[in-house]
């Protein structure tokens, strides 16, 4: 069936054109239940780069595979690069591109705002209304996502969260959906799964089983945007073979490793997605945030074919938003939730796992 999304800015509701549909397809359901050996070696960290080098390296000699043709096959605005269009050679240049943020993706100057940290597709809910079959077996628990063995779960337990699902031609610099101070910052292994959502659908929590980058964020702080604490993951999928940290505080001038204790400020690119399609969740605590209006109606709009209405039997629409977007503000103040950088309950949590 069709997938369609609502494009924020205009309310056009547009069919999505999913890559390697039937691949995927294939792979999540009989390859994934009659070969499972083959199932993980297509998942895997290897075969995932492969693959990437394949679609976004190869270097085709025709005209049509450089410079503007290229840019417009991949379905991109080339006005926004900062970069010129004759640059452009290889599909991952495109991919890794660089754009005029500061003038393309203008920002709401409230302090008090929560911005989306990336241009793609979200899906908005809560950890404590939404149903159980959706959160856990379709998609992720708090626990889950964040490491039931680390200390942060329980301060988002019953909270809301944002899904932003990043297709290939995206923008895919990812950038501070808050300002604040970094308390935590860890990685934790896991597989290259595909963020299709055939694949969400067929394998439960699936983005809790992908490789991803954990960053905790206190807003609580001087200058900071005063809704408690706030997780980002970036999660990894098919095709994407890193996540390098790059925070610069302006354009892309002094790109930094993110570390705790580092102060970062809403709107900046925090960090790239080397290549494919990938996906941003950010958790927020209990009564913390409330989401945009249009994106909450968008949400239950019953006249759009989302794959996840029709599986999951209640209407879940994603939304087409553009980074540095207002996508949620402010709720209230979230009392007891400060917590210092040496806090020895967080003890272990800055590791690999």
């Amino acid at each position: 069936m069709h997938h369609q999304y609502i494009v924020r800015e205009t309310g056009e509701v547009v069919s999505e054109r999913l890559i390697a549909d039937r691949v995927i397809d294939l792979l999540y359901s009989r390859v994934r239940e009659q070969a499972p050996a083959l199932f993980r070696a297509l998942t895997s960290e290897r075969v995932s780069s492969l693959l990437g080098f394949l679609h976004f390296d190869c270097n085709l000699p025709m005209e049509s595979h450089r410079g503007l043709r290229l840019l417009e096959r991949m379905g991109v605005d080339w006005r926004e690069c900062v970069a010129s269009h004759h640059s452009f050679v290889t599909p991952r240049q495109v991919f890794e591109r660089k754009i005029r943020y500061w003038e393309c993706r203008p920002m709401d100057a409230d302090s008090e705002t929560v911005v989306a940290p990336a241009d793609a597709k979200v899906l908005i809910g809560s950890l404590d209304e939404t149903p159980e079959l959706f959160v856990k077996e379709k998609f992720f628990s708090a626990a889950e996502l964040l490491g039931e063995d680390l200390p942060w779960h329980p301060y988002f337990a019953g909270g809301d969260f944002a899904i932003f699902r990043l297709t290939p031609d995206k923008y895919h610099y990812n950038h501070a959906p808050v300002s604040g101070e970094v308390i935590d910052f860890y990685e934790i292994e896991g597989r290259y799964h595909s963020c299709n959502p055939r694949a969400q659908i067929a394998l439960a929590s699936l983005h809790a089983k992908n490789r991803r980058v954990v960053t905790v964020i206190d807003t609580d702080v001087a200058g900071g945007s005063g809704i408690g604490l706030v997780a980002m993951i970036e999660v990894v999928a098919l095709m994407i073979g890193d996540i390098v940290q790059c925070y610069s505080a302006s354009a892309y001038e002094d790109p930094q490793p993110v570390t705790k204790g580092m102060f970062v400020e809403k709107g900046c690119p925090k960090s790239l997605y080397r290549p494919g399609s990938s996906t941003d969740i950010l958790l927020f605590q209990p009564e913390a945030v409330r989401f945009s209006d249009d994106l909450t109606r968008n949400l239950h709009r019953r006249d759009v074919r989302s794959r996840f209405s029709s599986v999951l039997g209640q209407p879940l629409v994603e939304t087409d938003v553009r980074v540095r977007s207002t996508i949620a503000r402010k709720r209230r103040e979230v009392a007891g939730v400060r917590i210092s950088v040496d806090d020895p309950k967080r003890g272990g949590a800055n590791t690999k796992k």
